[in-house]
């Protein structure tokens, strides 16, 4: 069963924004701390930024200055903000979270989106 569904990838030109978004699906109650990875091909895995359940936020050194990170508790969603995309940018794009509870009282740890993807044009 899926628990988090990533949204908002696209093509986008040199210096462009997006907004990603990681929804908790309904069977979650509760979702704590968030992570943003992405992975281009040939390359490994970065974490890109980084959400803990008392709000602490942390972003990578390769996007700071360019890239937020925000939760919507009402929403159940933690988004990615992203400004002045550049073409090293371009890579797959996942959520995931180290522990959420279900509405039927359940934990469950490590869960992980699909990914969205985000280019970025030169």
């Amino acid at each position: 069963q899926v628990q988090l569904v990533e949204s908002g990838g696209a093509l986008v030109q040199t210096g462009g924004s997006l907004r990603l978004a990681c929804a908790a699906s309904a069977s979650v109650s509760q979702l704590y701390g968030v992570m943003w990875y992405r992975q281009a091909p040939g390359h490994q895995r970065e974490l890109v930024a980084t959400l803990t359940d008392s709000g602490i936020t942390i972003i990578g050194d390769s996007v700071k200055g360019r890239f937020t990170i925000a939760r919507d508790n009402a929403k159940n969603t933690v988004f990615l903000l992203m400004n002045n995309l550049k073409p090293e940018d371009t890579a797959v794009y996942y959520c995931a979270s180290d522990r959420l509870l279900t509405t039927d009282g359940s934990w469950i740890y490590d869960a992980w989106g699909q990914g969205t993807q985000v280019t970025v044009s030169s």
